[in-house]
């Protein structure tokens, strides 16, 4: 994530003399150009003048988040958020750098701290919505969902997000509602799309769900059709009887029956 650390100058006092203003100004540039490691250097030194700088901290963390140096990342935002406890900034690194490491359920108590603190902000209700997903908490996915969705009923992600949380508890005919409009909001894409397959297989329409895995397995590539297709041999399995249930057995074979539209399912 590439961001201007001017603010941060400003907000620290680094634009008060100019030995602070050069040293960070440098430090700036290094970060604008992605020269991550020359950012590391130039606040190692600093620090080791100032070491309760917390704006060093802070610019430390996001390089180190740029390298995917998460663990790193990781404790140097945390002695931005101990010196400045209070700075929003800060919390939503951290929420960032947690979420980055995949623990999902401590990014979404940070993001949803964030929330609390100015409820009108659906972007951290949101992102909360979908920590809690990634945390296998699909019942607290889906309230935060619901708020950032009362924030902004036109805003794609938390439709998107809302019905993914549905599917994932079971409520068929909430998730197909929320997935439609995702759909609307966002027409021909293939999250969206997805969701709404999934909601519609939870629903029992089957054919419908499986038409739509067939045209998303044609257009997506890597780790994204290989779900799709997986989640269609799963569908396919289930409602399978005598030779269909020989071709559900051999996946190279229902792969290639799949992409070829010579199977169906009714």
């Amino acid at each position: 994530m590439k961001m201007s650390v001017t603010p941060v100058l400003a907000s620290y006092g680094w634009l008060g003399g100019v030995t602070e203003l050069s040293a960070f100004g440098e430090v700036q540039a290094a970060f604008e150009r992605g020269d991550h490691d020359d950012v590391l250097l130039r606040t190692a030194a600093i620090l080791a003048e100032r070491p309760g700088d917390d704006a060093s901290h802070e610019i430390r963390a996001r390089s180190l988040l740029a390298l995917s140096r998460l663990d790193e990342a990781e404790h140097e935002v945390n002695d931005a958020v101990r010196l400045d406890p209070d700075e929003i900034r800060y919390r939503e690194l951290l929420a960032e750098i947690l979420a980055a490491r995949g623990a999902h359920r401590d990014a979404a108590a940070e993001f949803a701290r964030l929330a609390r603190n100015d409820p009108r902000s659906a972007a951290w209700t949101l992102a909360e919505a979908r920590e809690r997903l990634g945390a296998a908490q699909p019942e607290m996915g889906v309230e935060a969902a619901r708020r950032a969705v009362r924030l902004n009923p036109t805003d794609a992600a938390a439709q998107l997000a809302l019905a993914q949380g549905l599917a994932r508890v079971g409520d068929a005919s909430g998730a197909i509602q929320a997935a439609t409009r995702a759909t609307a909001l966002l027409p021909g894409d293939p999250a969206a799309r997805e969701a709404l397959a999934d909601a519609r297989w939870l629903g029992d329409d089957d054919a419908a769900a499986f038409a739509e895995f067939r045209a998303l397995a044609g257009e997506l590539e890597g780790p994204g059709r290989r779900r799709v297709v997986r989640k269609a041999l799963v569908l396919y399995r289930q409602r399978a009887r005598g030779f269909r249930a020989l071709v559900a057995r051999v996946p190279a074979l229902f792969e290639l029956a799949f992409r070829n539209a010579w199977i169906h399912v009714r």
